[in-house]
Formats: C-alpha cells, structure tokens, sequence
C-alpha cells in the first residue's frame, strides 16, 4: 500500500493558493473602495471651499455696496431724487451717550443680571425731535 499520495498535497495547495487569491482581492477592492471614498470625500470638501470663498466674496461686495449707500453724498442725492425734505439734525436734536451702546443696550434688556453683577442701571433714552430739551 502506498502511504504517499502526492495528490492529496496538490489540493490542499490549490485550496490554499485559491483562498490567498481570495484574499487578496478582497483586501484589494477594499482598498480601491477606501481610495474612492476619499476621493469623493476631498471633491466634496474642495467644493464646500469654493462654496464658502463665493460666499465670502458676495458677503463682502454686499458690504462694500451697502456702505456705499449709506455714504452721506449719496443719501443726500437720493433725498433730493425723491423730495423728501430730509435735512441734517441740528445740535440741539443730537444726544451724546457716554456709554458703549452695547452695553447700555445689554443693561436694558438684562437689568436684573446687569445691576447685580457690573452694578449698572439703565435708563430709559427718550428722543425729542424738537429740539427742546425736557
């Protein structure tokens, strides 16, 4: 009886040789999928950039627009194009607040928080458009 069959090596080599085949092509489409995904992952993420610098840009042309608007030459024109009658406040309609207004506004708002903590009262601002003082 021949106790070496040289057959039964073969197929446990092929067995062996198919499920490294297996693998190492799974472990290579995982790897191809992984490259994919951060590929699209980087596309993704220079277009939000691109996005976010449009979205910059617009902001800040808006912001150089409005501030051309509100230049006092232009407001003027424009008061004069549309016959409003608008004119510049005299002193006596101006009142001078020594205070940042944030804060003042926070105080209003928050008195109870503000008074106990920084100790600040708010007062009321009342607007005279004559002039007058009251």
């Amino acid at each position: 009886m021949n106790t070496r069959d040289t057959s039964a090596f073969a197929t446990q080599l092929f067995v062996s040789v198919l499920l490294m085949l297996g693998v190492g092509g799974g472990l290579g489409f995982s790897i191809v999928d992984l490259r994919q995904r951060i590929s699209v992952s980087a596309n993704n993420a220079r277009i939000l950039d691109q996005k976010t610098a449009e979205a910059g840009r617009r902001l800040a042309e808006l912001g150089g627009s409005v501030a051309a608007e509100q230049s006092p030459e232009v407001l003027q024109r424009r008061n004069q194009s549309l016959a409003l009658g608008l004119g510049l406040p005299r002193e006596a309609q101006v009142v001078r607040v020594g205070v940042s207004a944030g804060e003042r506004l926070a105080a209003k708002r928050n008195a109870e928080i503000f008074q106990s903590e920084h100790g600040l009262v708010s007062i009321p601002v009342h607007f005279n458009l004559g002039g007058a003082p009251r």
